[in-house]
């Protein structure tokens, strides 16, 4: 790759926090502040003192520990199509961040692309929005990003982590990366809080060696011993730009400047990386980045840009016509567990109606 390949990379906070030694130690103190906060508050929801809403629907919540990217969008994705396919009418809701007045985020806009179908509301107040599917005609409602508000209760927690950083920040060098929650590390709560989940999904198992992927596992057995775990990937399984669909094989040794405002732009690039994908250039801008026109048109090379789904949905608002690597999470160990927890859930409306018809043709 050219000398410009890590472009505007330095700007990224995780890079920053990701360091050793320095001012960046002095985070710690506040960090403590915020643990304890955080684990106060799971404490007064654990004992009931603060109330969890609890709707006449089922409620999945897909979320994480860590602020970033872990793939909570496509597996969102992957369980409305499921819960579809039971029978259910899902609502996806999630909290909008960084959304206009009026307007779906990215992540929204995303959802709306490739479920057109799906009920979704994004608002803050997570109760709020959950009331507001329900009036729509969801029978079932998909949390993105919930598993930290806890206000609104919920039948099954699914929490991702990234096999590639696990707690959140990449490692530096050759040590270990630093665990720690916000601010000095991306953290939301502490290993603890993973006793809450249903199961976890380690995202990206395939980019670990085996060594280290049991390494990790085993760190989260004796962290929280019991709760289920499931392994999965992102698989490249469509290029396009527009609505022209195109072949994966397009991208074997095309010269490409990769754009991403997403929060692992590392994983992006291996994923681009092991597509066959010439990489020129890789310019990953801060997690929900605002792209304008006239930084895309600033950089440099007349190579075709490669981006995710995810930053498709902006640039295409600005008359761009990007590649566009579409990418899918597929469960690769543990699939019957959650098969097994999708099962348990109650029978959405459709179902109800389906088996009162054949009770009463039977009866």
């Amino acid at each position: 790759m050219g000398h410009d390949a890590v472009n505007d990379r330095s700007a990224r906070p995780e890079d920053l926090l990701a360091r050793r030694g320095g001012a960046v130690e002095l985070l710690r103190l506040p960090a403590l502040l915020v643990g304890a906060v955080a684990g106060l508050r799971n404490r007064l929801y654990d004992h009931g003192w603060l109330p969890a809403h609890r709707l006449q629907l089922p409620v999945v919540s897909v979320g994480n520990l860590s602020v970033g990217g872990t793939g909570k969008t496509p597996m969102v994705l992957l369980l409305a199509r499921s819960l579809a396919e039971r029978g259910f009418r899902p609502g996806i809701l999630s909290r909008g961040y960084g959304a206009k007045q009026g307007e779906l985020n990215d992540e929204g806009r995303l959802f709306a692309r490739a479920l057109p179908e799906v009920l979704q509301v994004q608002d803050p107040d997570r109760v709020r929005g959950a009331r507001e599917l329900k009036r729509r005609g969801a029978d079932l409602i998909v949390l993105d990003d919930g598993f930290q508000h806890r206000r609104l209760a919920r039948d099954l927690d699914l929490v991702l982590i990234d096999a590639t950083r696990p707690w959140g920040l990449p490692a530096e060098g050759e040590g270990e990366a630093v665990q720690s929650v916000l601010p000095r590390g991306l953290l939301r709560e502490g290993l603890g809080s993973l006793g809450r989940a249903s199961a976890l999904v380690i995202t990206r198992a395939d980019a670990l060696p085996a060594a280290e992927l049991s390494a990790l596992e085993d760190e989260l057995e004796a962290a929280v011993p019991g709760v289920p775990r499931l392994l999965a990937e992102h698989r490249p399984v469509a290029l396009r730009r527009g609505e022209e669909e195109l072949g994966l094989e397009v991208l074997d040794g095309l010269p490409v400047r990769l754009v991403s405002g997403i929060g692992n732009p590392q994983a992006f690039e291996r994923t681009a990386r092991a597509a066959g994908a010439d990489l020129r250039g890789v310019h990953a801008f801060a997690d929900h980045h605002d792209f304008g026109r006239a930084e895309l048109d600033g950089l440099p090379g007349d190579e075709e840009l490669l981006v995710t789904a995810k930053d498709a949905v902006k640039l295409e608002a600005l008359g761009l016509a990007p590649l566009v690597l579409e990418v899918e999470l597929a469960i690769t160990r543990g699939e019957k567990v959650l098969e097994a927890l999708l099962d348990a859930l109650p029978p959405g409306q459709r179902t109800r109606e389906i088996q009162a018809l054949h009770s009463g043709l039977h009866g």
